[in-house]
């Protein structure tokens, strides 16, 4: 199928503008969906683009954008939180609810798993989530800075986390919003059905996160393991597969098509 990719912005809860791209499938979607992405990641890193613009293939928009501070949007990423990063999601569903149609499928990447199932419940028209390698808890990101990083960070108020060519300047905020969030309750209270897709060999974030998301879950739920993949999702084969699965569970529970 014929796909187009647009590029869009709209406003955050603060006011910035944040960068984004609606894949869109040649004729009238089936539905549309939001794609977050990893942590210090962006819209544009593979797996984003290459599961978004699959799964507009198969029949469904799917709108990707940069959170606040990150890639082409606006802000300053020291000033943002997880708290921040589900508001984004929920100024996103804005976006599609007002210009398109509201969002009836979450996808989420690492962190941006755990923040779509944080924000699921705060988008009525939700009925599918997914989450791709995501911790069952904000908190595991800490385990990226590092025990001299995060003593100076708590001591000096910031620091710099450098990943690979990349740095981000870390304040304590962050830290200690990370460390407010549970995700057990709102997983448990999440009113749409749950796929968990996890690689057994995932060396950034265990395994054992998406058993812990699975269990806290109501019926309906989904397990995959993506058997071989690495934390990026790296390979064309492994994101061009999940978004065959997603596209064809979702189907179970996304509007009737017209």
């Amino acid at each position: 199928m014929t796909t187009k990719s647009l590029h869009v912005e709209f406003p955050s809860a603060d006011g910035q503008l944040l960068a984004a791209r609606l894949e869109q499938p040649g004729g009238p979607p089936r539905a549309q969906a939001i794609f977050a992405h990893c942590f210090t990641c962006s819209k544009d890193i593979a797996a984003a683009t290459r599961i978004s613009r699959a799964l507009a293939e198969r029949g469904i928009a799917v709108l990707r954008f940069d959170f606040t501070g990150l890639g082409n949007s606006e802000g300053d990423f020291g000033s943002t939180n997880f708290t921040s990063n589900v508001q984004d999601l929920t100024a996103a569903a804005d976006y599609l609810r007002a210009e398109h149609r509201a969002p009836a499928l979450l996808v989420g990447h690492s962190l941006g798993g755990a923040a779509v199932l944080a924000a699921a419940g705060t988008i009525p028209e939700v009925s599918a989530v997914a989450t791709l390698g995501a911790p069952s808890d904000p908190e595991h990101v800490k385990h990226l800075f590092g025990d001299e990083l995060l003593q100076q960070i708590r001591s000096t108020g910031q620091g710099a986390l450098r990943l690979g060519n990349s740095e981000f300047q870390i304040r304590r905020q962050l830290l200690e919003d990370l460390e407010s969030h549970r995700l057990t309750a709102r997983i448990a209270k999440l009113d749409a059905a749950l796929m968990v897709m996890h690689s057994p060999v995932d060396a950034i974030v265990d395994i054992d996160h998406a058993r812990r998301i699975y269990a806290a879950a109501q019926h309906p739920k989904n397990f995959i393991s993506l058997d071989g993949a690495d934390h990026l999702l790296s390979s064309r084969r492994d994101s061009e597969y999940v978004a065959e699965l997603l596209a064809c569970w979702s189907a179970r529970y996304l509007p009737e098509a017209d």
